[in-house]
């Protein structure tokens, strides 16, 4: 097993073993302690939190606080309340058979405090591993106090031919159920208030009471709760008396850096395809990351609903999905992302962010498409000489001038390589300045950024784009674009979901 305790089978010999019982919160203290003087790391995968969160959950252990994370949806909260059990000891004594995981010193249910008395020192020992000793709860508006703490069971009376006055009739509910771990209700404030009452004994008496029965059980618990920051201060969802009794309040915050959530998305993203090489160059990843930051920084979205982490995961996997599609269509056994590929990464854009009534009247397309937009934007000026600086713009001339004669690309989304190349190596010199300044590490990464910067040049209103269902991308001159839009939908027309003629050209 696990320990030498665990071979001790009955009551006596733990005695005769002086094995000590802590409690949960002493217990976790004492084990936290331990691996922090090893130096060991206490939340492995978690990233971002190193000067934050982390060292505010560990106080609250050191301190033995029950506690509440706030945070908007994507932050790590779940995963951070998942990890905590993993401080409990491998295995701890429980009496046998018995609901609430009975301390055999001393006992609290009807069920174990009886098989005590009958047996004595022969009463027999189960251990119970620390996977055992967490429980979690979402909260919702129909949670009962029966689920949360227990009720009378009538089926258990009538098949036992018990009176209601019997302990025995009692069926406990999970809280209890979890006595001597941890356990996390989800979104607290959704719990109705009248529910809300029936944890406030367990926060400072650490105890409960079954209606109709004048006996309180004690309980040892860790109580940790997570909830949405907006609803839990500013709506009044929760109650006064409960969120005194909640020791530690820790607030949780989205990656600080594009360099942090690229980490955190390369940990949680699926990559690995098996029958397809799919290679993304570095600043995909980048674009991806800043597209969350545009979207946390947008007029167009709820910043109070928050735009989760795992949005830059499925955008990723989304763009990896997009080049791993058309090498299996042109038969390639490996390919590299390009830009065009971004445009199928709108859906998990779109399903990740709520809007506001002036994102709603954008369109939800339109705005995934205007933060992509953004994003290779101010990627683009990470990298190259940036567009906007009129000194610094010199290197795009010849591209820009090829375009102003009348040049046009069309980039079909499933383009097989060798076409894609040679489309792009058409533009006058797109190829040099994309060598020059990108320093490209293989052919495919040179096509991606001479398609980098035409979308650059594009986004500073220095060429036109349409994009077209039959054709994909289309780049030409910026006049002849407008031009082409203005045709399309008259020069008064503002049903594109744009508020000026930039974005108008930028993105019909």
């Amino acid at each position: 097993m696990g320990t030498p305790w665990t071979d001790i089978q009955t009551l006596g010999a733990l005695k005769a073993s002086g094995y000590k019982i802590r409690s949960v919160k002493d217990e976790l203290r004492a084990n936290l302690i331990a691996k922090l003087k090893r130096g060991e790391t206490i939340f492995p995968g978690i990233l971002g939190y190193d000067r934050t969160v982390i060292p505010q959950i560990q106080n609250a252990i050191l301190g033995r606080h029950d506690m509440i994370l706030l945070g908007l949806r994507g932050q790590a909260k779940s995963r951070l309340i998942r990890m905590i059990p993993k401080l409990l000891d491998e295995f701890i004594p429980v009496v046998a058979g018995s609901d609430l995981n009975d301390n055999p010193f001393a006992p609290i249910s009807k069920y174990a405090r009886d098989l005590v008395d009958e047996h004595g020192d022969d009463t027999p020992i189960a251990w119970l591993h620390r996977s055992e000793r967490y429980s979690e709860k979402l909260a919702t508006p129909d949670t009962s106090i029966a689920d949360l703490i227990g009720d009378i069971d009538p089926i258990k009376a009538a098949h036992h031919r018990l009176t209601y006055a019997d302990e025995e009739v009692i069926h406990f509910g999970i809280i209890p159920r979890t006595n001597r771990g941890v356990f996390a209700i989800n979104e607290l404030p959704d719990l109705q208030p009248r529910i809300q009452v029936g944890l406030l004994n367990i926060m400072e008496e650490q105890d409960i009471q079954i209606r109709g029965f004048n006996i309180r059980f004690p309980l040892d618990l860790l109580m940790i709760f997570s909830a949405n920051p907006e609803d839990y201060t500013n709506r009044g969802n929760l109650i006064t008396p409960l969120k005194d009794r909640i020791d530690s309040q820790i607030i949780t915050h989205y990656p600080k850096t594009v360099e942090i959530g690229m980490a955190i998305t390369e940990q949680e993203a699926w990559q690995e395809r098996t029958d397809v090489q799919v290679a993304v160059p570095y600043f995909f990843r980048e674009i991806i990351e800043q597209v969350a930051f545009e979207a946390r920084q947008s007029e167009y979205i709820d910043q109070k609903s928050g735009v989760s982490a795992r949005m830059t995961r499925a955008a990723l996997e989304d763009l990896i999905s997009a080049a791993e599609r058309r090498a299996l269509i042109n038969g390639e056994e490996e390919t590299t992302a390009r830009i065009s590929d971004l445009h199928f990464v709108e859906p998990a854009i779109t399903g990740k962010v709520e809007l506001v009534y002036e994102g709603e009247q954008e369109g939800a397309q339109n705005v995934a498409r205007l933060l992509i937009g953004k994003a290779v934007k101010t990627i683009f000026a990470r990298h190259f000489p940036d567009p906007s600086d009129k000194q610094q713009r010199q290197p795009f001339a010849e591209v820009i001038g090829w375009f102003s004669k009348g040049g046009t690309v069309d980039l079909k989304p499933d383009l097989p390589f060798d076409q894609y190349a040679k489309t792009l190596d058409r533009v006058d010199g797109l190829h040099q300045v994309a060598k020059q300044c990108g320093n490209p590490n293989s052919p495919a990464e040179l096509a991606a950024m001479m398609e980098f910067i035409l979308e650059a040049l594009h986004q500073h209103s220095l060429i036109g784009k349409d994009y077209v269902e039959e054709i994909g991308a289309s780049y030409s001159d910026i006049m002849g674009s407008m031009l082409s839009s203005l045709g399309r939908f008259g020069a008064d027309d503002d049903d594109d979901g744009f508020e000026d003629d930039e974005d108008f050209g930028r993105y019909r």
